[in-house]
């Protein structure tokens, strides 16, 4: 699914190209209309508040993917820091009865804390948020296949395997009767 960022960008490389192949002042004519056409309609962009909410992903672009793997992060670090703590607390609760049972309520909160400090040190580390930058910018790039496609795919593969595994179970009982023969003289 392209985003309106990756339109634009493939719109101004396709243009630039132009510009090369023909060098001449025709094409470069070309790629400042197109990069007036988008600025003309981002600027006359509607008011209206349901597009403005539609059009709010395609705003973003790939960086909707950095946020929400930065955001994932923060929850597994969470989820990691309080399956520990558990069973930490569990264990010392075993060896000094004096601490009890696990607090979970202590533990939730504290969890919560270490994932987000730890989304946010990563964040405030530029090659870290440059490397996230790069692989969600490399994925918005990529062709997915169509639902038709996946289907046709899927149907050959499950095809094959069922062919495949038919002929393997009927040459090994055609072996296993020859060897059976074989042996029985």
């Amino acid at each position: 699914m392209a985003t309106e960022e990756d339109l634009e960008k493939k719109a101004d490389e396709e243009a630039a190209e132009e510009a090369d192949e023909s060098q001449g002042s025709e094409a470069l004519a070309k790629a400042e209309s197109a990069e007036a056409e988008v600025r003309a309609r981002d600027e006359g962009a509607p008011e209206d508040d349901a597009l403005d909410a539609d059009a709010a992903p395609m705003q973003l672009g790939y960086m909707r993917f950095v946020y929400a793997a930065y955001m994932t992060g923060a929850m597994v670090v969470a989820f990691l820091v309080a399956k520990i703590g558990h069973l930490a607390w569990y264990r010392l609760g075993q060896w000094k009865p004096e601490l009890g049972e696990p607090r979970d309520e202590l533990l939730y909160v504290t969890a919560g804390i270490v994932g987000v400090a730890t989304a946010f040190y990563y964040w405030r580390k530029t090659e870290t948020r440059q490397y996230a930058n790069e692989v969600a910018e490399e994925l918005s790039k990529v062709t997915w296949p169509s639902r038709k496609e996946v289907t046709n795919s899927t149907t050959v593969v499950v095809l094959t395997t069922l062919f495949a595994t038919v002929f393997f179970a009927l040459m090994d009982q055609f072996w296993k009767y020859v060897t059976d023969k074989i042996y029985s003289f």
